[in-house]
């Protein structure tokens, strides 16, 4: 991904460090919870990812959030998505 990872711009010393306005950090939350949203109700499976993370959220070269990793995840299936709850 062109802008690499969210930690770049979170962890990074100041004289390093990328700025994000509010209107970016708002975006890059909500394209984070969309993505976790698409995961859990909206896959055939539900996959809980179990590792977000900020390195975990990769920026795309419009500030577009793709969540990546998922060497943790686990799929529950609808029967056991619906005894968990």
């Amino acid at each position: 991904m062109k802008n690499g990872s969210l930690d770049i711009f979170l962890f990074k010393g100041e004289d390093k460090t990328l700025h994000l306005n509010w209107a970016q950090r708002f975006n890059i939350v909500i394209g984070t919870a969309r993505g976790i949203t698409y995961l859990h109700e909206e896959c055939r499976d539900c996959i809980i990812h179990c590792d977000i993370k900020p390195e975990n959220i990769l920026l795309d070269e419009n500030l577009n959030t793709k969540v990546s990793d998922f060497g943790l995840a686990k799929l529950m299936s609808q029967k056991d998505q619906k005894s968990a709850t």
